[in-house]
Parts: structure tokens; sequence; C-alpha cells
């Protein structure tokens, strides 16, 4: 059987289980027995148990729980709060006003749980409340929220990028310092439409709140300490090189732990909460990137990949007509997976097709999260939109509407790291 014929029958397989309702990774681990079994020789068994031995003990893969314990403390905590009231003071007379605290709330946050799901709860709950009873039109409160909240995937620490990096043994810390100037390059494209969306329309937004002195912005501003202050030991560490990711990790669950029980409202009840989601998470995540695990093994014993990217190079694709290829695959794969799914699944069969063209894989992971970003906020399974429709009970498809302009703005972003890749390879080469 040819290798394009084994690939589809691989591919079938899977979107068969995964239509059926299989876990994803019990999907992935029964293709990756197929492949074996049928298509290649060793024991599956044998190989299925080296793999999770091998893998369930990666030191780099330790920071994924931790991060995902950080996000959820700080998710009960009030410093969500504090957040917004250290900023609208700054952003009442700014062209668009408080819509641009959903935007800089995103980032901040986003800089602090690594979770794009999150992020989206946490800021909404804060903010959809707020705006909508100062009057600002609701196609924009959900679209700022909705596409701001997929910075939690790109700024650093991104739970998705430590996948992405343990998937194809790639530097975490390389990969968060790369993730840096794309996140403020969207946060600017972000900023910069709501502010053209109220110079063009002035109508649109409420009239500018009275001038508030600077000794007050001041005072308020004190609140974003705590968050600025962990943004920096988390993320400064790596940068530093004083801490790997795994390390940072740690002092950003003891420091989110602090920031929380100062900040009032933060209880045992309130921790072991967070200990429980954090650990679902985490096993939930764990569990895929095994089976993930299983299959790129089982695709290394087929041989497929190399074929594959060897069959491809024949075609004579250009890096960008590649790119453009893969772009609407994994925007419509996303259309069905969650973000750290279309990871796993494709990394194994992508990448060796990437290299064969000259394209760096640190800049490719930076790439395929930004394209991950764009599948959140589309429809039918938009995680962002979903999270968004529970807090506010508005209608997906006029969720998904609102979001629109937000999902063009991720690809201008992703046009804008192809025309420059120094954007994403600057910050880690200076490293």
């Amino acid at each position: 059987m040819s290798d394009p014929l084994v690939a589809l029958v691989l591919l079938g397989a899977l979107l068969l289980l995964l239509a059926g309702g299989v876990w994803v990774a019990l999907a992935l681990t029964m293709t990756a027995f197929i492949a074996i079994a049928v298509f290649a020789n060793p024991d599956p068994g044998f190989v299925l148990a080296t793999v999770i031995w091998g893998h369930s003990h990666s030191w780099a893969l330790t920071a994924l729980p931790l991060f995902i314990l950080m996000g959820e403390v700080l998710l009960r905590s009030r410093l969500s709060q504090d957040m917004f009231s250290g900023l609208a003071p700054w952003l009442g007379r700014a062209p668009g006003r408080l819509l641009h605290v959903n935007i800089l709330g995103c980032a901040i946050f986003a800089a602090v749980s690594g979770s794009s799901a999150a992020t989206a709860a946490t800021i909404g709950r804060m903010s959809v409340p707020e705006l909508t009873d100062r009057g600002y039109p609701e196609r924009l409160i959900i679209g700022t929220l909705a596409g701001s909240a997929t910075l939690g995937l790109l700024i650093p620490p991104s739970i998705i990028l430590i996948v992405y990096g343990v998937a194809t043994e790639q530097s975490i810390a390389r990969l968060f310092v790369a993730g840096i100037l794309p996140g403020l390059m969207l946060v600017v494209l972000f900023a910069a439409y709501v502010a053209v969306r109220a110079l063009l329309d002035p109508d649109l937004i409420p009239p500018a709140p009275e001038r508030v002195a600077l000794r007050e912005k001041l005072r308020a501003s004190r609140r974003l300490i705590p968050v600025l202050g962990l943004i920096a030991g988390v993320i400064g560490s790596i940068y530093a090189g004083i801490a790997s990711p795994t390390d940072a990790a740690a002092l950003g669950v003891v420091l989110a732990l602090l920031l929380a029980v100062l900040s009032g409202g933060f209880g045992m009840a309130e921790f072991r909460a967070a200990l429980m989601s954090a650990t679902r998470t985490s096993c939930m995540i764990a569990f895929i990137l095994i089976g993930a695990a299983f299959l790129t093994t089982a695709m290394g014993y087929t041989g497929l990949p190399r074929n594959l990217a060897a069959w491809i190079g024949g075609f004579g694709l250009s890096p960008y007509a590649l790119l453009a290829a893969l772009t609407v695959f994994f925007v419509i794969l996303g259309c069905f997976l969650d973000g750290i799914s279309v990871v796993v699944l494709t990394t194994a069969i992508i990448l060796p097709m990437v290299q064969a063209v000259g394209i760096d894989p640190l800049w490719f992971g930076i790439y395929l999260v930004i394209v991950v970003e764009m599948s959140q906020i589309t429809p039918p399974v938009g995680f962002n939109l979903f999270v968004i429709q529970g807090l506010t009970g508005i209608d997906i498809l006029r969720v998904a509407r609102a979001a629109l302009p937000f999902f063009l703005l991720l690809m201008l972003g992703l046009v804008l790291i192809v025309a420059f890749p120094g954007l994403v390879t600057a910050l880690p080469n200076a490293m």
C-alpha cells in the first residue's frame, strides 16, 4: 500500500474514532495501535509501555500543571477586579475608552494564566457587566473579549507552547521568549481596531467620563502592582536565565497563592477548588500527550512522516505555499478540536514537511499558536465562543459575528510574522 493511502487510512480511522465520541487520547492511542499492528513489525503493547514510561517523567512537562494551577488560583482571587480598577482611570478618555480594558486586561491575565479559556472567563466575569451597564455596544464588548482572550495561548507562560515544546523537543524557554513580540503586536492591532472604530463612529462609544486627577490615577494603579510583579517574577526569571520554565512555574504558584491570600476572599475552599480543577485539566492534557507520543512513535516505525515529507517535497511547494495550505488545514481542524489536540495530532506528521522546506521549527511553533488562536473563535467549536456564551447567555452565532473582525486581525498578524520573521526570532536569538 502506498504511503499517501496508508496516511489516509490512519487519518480516516482517527476521524472515525473522534466522530464516535471516543476521547482524543484514546483515539490517538488506538490509531497508533492500528499503525503498528498493520503497517509495522514491533509489538504494539511493548512500544506503548515504553512510550508511557519514557514520557510520563518528563521534567519539562512538570511546568504544565504548575502554570495551570497558577491560573486557577488567580481565577478565584480578587486580582482580576483589582486589574479592572487599576486600568480603567487611564483608559477612560482614549478612543474606544473602557473597551481597551478588555484588551489590556486579557493581555495581562494571559501573561499569568497561560490559558485562553481561563482568560476569557476571568476577564469576562469582570468586564462584561461593567461595560454593559455603562452603555458600550454588545458587539464590541463581546468581540474584544473573544479576540483578546486568545492571547492566553501566545503570551508566555503559554500552556500550548509547553505542549508544542515537549512534542517537538524545542526549548520551552526560547518558545516563551519568541511569543512576547507577536503577543504585543496583536495587542496593538486589537487596540488600533477599537480606536479606529470609535473615531469613525463617535456615537458608538459612551461619552468620556470626567477627568481623573493624576494622583487618583496613580492611586488606582497601585492595584496593578501585584499582577505586574507576578509577571516580572515568572517571565523575568526565565528571560534572565535565573530559572528554567519549571522553576519559574513553581515560583509563579507560590507568588499567586501569596497574592490571592493577601488580596482577600481566597481561603481553603477556593484552594481546594483550584487544586482539583488544575488536577483534572493536567491529567487530561497529560493523557493526550501520551497518546500523541505513542502515535508519533508509531509514525516513526511506519516511516510515514519521512516518506510523506519527501512526497510533498516532490510537488515543489514553496514555503509560502505550504504555509498557506497549512493555515487552511489548521483552521478547519480547529473547528472540530481544541487547540492542544490540534498541536499533538499534527506535529508528528507536519514538522518533517516544514523542516524539509527550510522553515525554523521555533518560528513554526509561534505560527501554529496564532493559527490555533484563530480556531478558538471559529464556530462550531471555538472554545472561547462557548466560554463567552456561557458567561453572557448570548446566542453563539451572535458571539461568532462579534469575534469575526478579531479573527481577521489574527490573520493579519499571521501575515506580518510571515513577512517579518524577526518578530518571532529576534528575542530568542538575543538570549
